[in-house]
Formats: C-alpha cells, sequence, structure tokens
C-alpha cells in the first residue's frame, strides 16, 4: 500500500497520513490515531529513506567499537541499540579496523548512509575517525577525547583505581604490581598513570618491574604473570589495566601452582559480566557498559538536536567503582582478621 491507500481507508487527505507518519507536531490527535489504526491493520511500513530525503534528517546514528570480540563491548552495543529502537533510530554497527588505512573506508560507510551522528566508543585510535566526520560537520560523541568537535564522555579512571590499591594496601600488600594495556592506547595510560598516582598518595613505593606493558589480552595477563613470577622478590597483588588481562593472570598462576588469592591478589578493571563467574570470582573497577551506551546515545541525541554552532558543552562524567569479590584476600604471612572483621568483609563481598 502507498499513501494514497492508507489515507482512503482513513478517510483523510494524504497530507494528513504524510504529517502523521512524520509525526509532525500540529496534526489533529484523532486523525492521527485514525491513520496509525489503518497502518497498524495493513502492516504498512513507511520508506524511511524517502522520508530522510523530505525531512533531512535519516534517523539512523553510527556507533563505532573497538572489536566485538572483546566481552566489554557487546553489552553497550546492545545497550545502544535498545535505546535506538526505543527512540526510532536504526543504528549503523561498523568497528575500529586494525589496519588505519582503512578507517577512512569505515567513516564512508556511515557518510554514505547519512547517519544523524556518531558515537565512537573505541578507547582510543579514534582520531583517524574523528578528522573524518569533522570535516563532514557530522554531530559527534567520544570518550577521552582532547580535540576539539566531538562531545567528551569523560572517565574517572583514578577513583575506581584509588579504591583498588587503598583496598590492597588495607589487606597488607605493599609490592604490588601493574599489568597495563599497549603504550599507545591513551586510555590504557590513563589507568597506568592513575596506578602510580595512587600508589604514590599512599607512599607505596612502586619497582619499575613491577609496571608492565600488555595488550589488554588473556594471552598478555599470561605472559605477564609468567616473568613477573620469575623475579626475586615477586608481587603479592596485581591490578590488571582490563578484566581479559586480569582473566589471563588467573588462568597462569593456576598453572604456575600460584594460588589466588592466598598466593597471589588480582584485582581487574571493567567488570565485565565473565568477572563474576571466574574461580575465585574477579574484585575489579566497574566501569559501567550500561552507564557509557546511556550516556552517549542521549549525549548524541542532544547533538543532534543542537542548532549549528552552539557552544561546546561541558565532557559527561562516567564513574568507576571497586566491586568486591573473591580474588583478593590478606597479603601472605599477615595475621589473620579478628572473626567480627572477616565477617564484615565476607558481608560487604559480592558474590
Amino acid at each position: 500500500m502507498n499513501l494514497q491507500d492508507i489515507a482512503k481507508a482513513a478517510n483523510v487527505s494524504t497530507a494528513t497520513v504524510s504529517r502523521a507518519i512524520n509525526r509532525v507536531p500540529n496534526v489533529d490527535p484523532v486523525l492521527a490515531r485514525r491513520v496509525w489504526r489503518v497502518i497498524e491493520q495493513v502492516g504498512y511500513y513507511p520508506n524511511k529513506h524517502a522520508r530522510a530525503l523530505v525531512s533531512g534528517h535519516s534517523r539512523i546514528l553510527g556507533l563505532v567499537v573497538s572489536e566485538i570480540t572483546n566481552p566489554f563491548f557487546p553489552e553497550i552495543v546492545q545497550t545502544f541499540t535498545e535505546l535506538g529502537i526505543s527512540h526510532n533510530y536504526e543504528v549503523l554497527l561498523s568497528f575500529l579496523p586494525e589496519d588505519s588505512g582503512l578507517i577512512g573506508r569505515a567513516a564512508r560507510q556511515m557518510i554514505e548512509r547519512r547517519v544523524d551522528g556518531v558515537a565512537i566508543l573505541t578507547f582510543g585510535r579514534e582520531e583517524g575517525l574523528v578528522e573524518v566526520f569533522r570535516r563532514q560537520n557530522l554531530p559527534m560523541v567520544a570518550v577521552d577525547i582532547d580535540s576539539e568537535g566531538p562531545l567528551c564522555l569523560r572517565v574517572d579512571y583514578q577513583h575506581g583505581i584509588r579504591q583498588a590499591v587503598q583496598h590492597l594496601a588495607a589487606l597488607g600488600h605493599e609490592r604490588i604490581a601493574f599489568i597495563g594495556g599497549p603504550a599507545t592506547l591513551k586510555t590504557a595510560q590513563m589507568r597506568r598513570i592513575a596506578f602510580l598516582e595512587c600508589m604514590r598518595e599512599i607512599d607505596l613505593a612502586v619497582s619499575l618491574d613491577f609496571v608492565v606493558e600488555g595488550d589488554h589480552t588473556m594471552e598478555a595477563g599470561m605472559k605477564s604473570i609468567s616473568a613477573l613470577a620469575l623475579l626475586p622478590e615477586r608481587p603479592s597483588a596485581v591490578v590488571c589495566s582490563n578484566d581479559m588481562t586480569a582473566i589471563g593472570v588467573m588462568r597462569q598462576a593456576f598453572e604456575l601452582a600460584i594460588e589466588v588469592p592466598r598466593d597471589l591478589s588480582v584485582v581487574g578493571f571493567d567488570d565485565i559480566r565473565l568477572a563474576q563467574f571466574m574461580t575465585p570470582p574477579l574484585t575489579t573497577v566497574q566501569m559501567s557498559q550500561t552507564e557509557i551506551a546511556n550516556t552517549a546515545f542521549r549525549a548524541l541525541l542532544e547533538c543532534v538536536a543542537d542548532e549549528p554552532n552552539q557552544k561546546a558543552k561541558e565532557p559527561y562524567s562516567i564513574n568507576t567503582n571497586l566491586v568486591l569479590r573473591r580474588s583478593t584476600a590478606l597479603a601472605p604471612g599477615r595475621l589473620r582478621w579478628s572473626s567480627c572483621e572477616s565477617q564484615n568483609v565476607t558481608a560487604s563481598a559480592k558474590p
């Protein structure tokens, strides 16, 4: 069926049908309900491409993430897509190619689809995309970006990492290692800097041998803990830049007969769903994927609705908090807590 058929069945003009479908606010509500009743009865679907040509808006939002194989990103994609559906937006998903030469092609696909705006949730390596979209004057939202143009989501890494460091110090750990992400990844460097600053705050020395560069994979965690275990004085605790690294640490610790948490306390970062199902369940710094997706979507809608040349807005803040589970315990050689203190900690720990 076409607009004329809908108009005839609803006994209204084609102009009224068009206004009702495009949700023009001044259309008569009684007539609009009549139109939508017919549309639902006959199963009519408006041509979005035709509507985009008329309105100038495609009602498509772009979403770019680093990689779908990393368990951190699927919940972001799901939440963002669900929000799109509830707000009558289609979401065009893309991944950041490993080959930097393909970044332009990934951006071009979105530009050719006339997306209304783009959320770049890659947590690093987004500069090439930002430059392409900026030339098109396309509304953007990105994480921890310093470039002019995109609205920024600023993650407070230090708060959660400070909680993790102080938690380990309270358990008597003094030899605390850190396994980071790639040196080329800005957000990984921000987590590393936050760890070093938080250690200095409580006057705990950090050996250079205890700060290891990884790549945010399980394999990097396995390799790093193997190297740390060979040191003359190995760490009693390790903070990891993400949960995948921490899971790799726990896996290799099992192979090395290092018991977690009796011999080694482990703290991750991200709080992916898998963390709570590890053995033991992983203590980690939570950076809520749902909050990130919600905040990014809300911010992007505001960008799309803004008039051109409007003043830049302040960054949105994303909080981080430590989630206590069972991969951390008293440092080896420390006296056990009193039964009262032990019960309090057990009660506060999450399963």
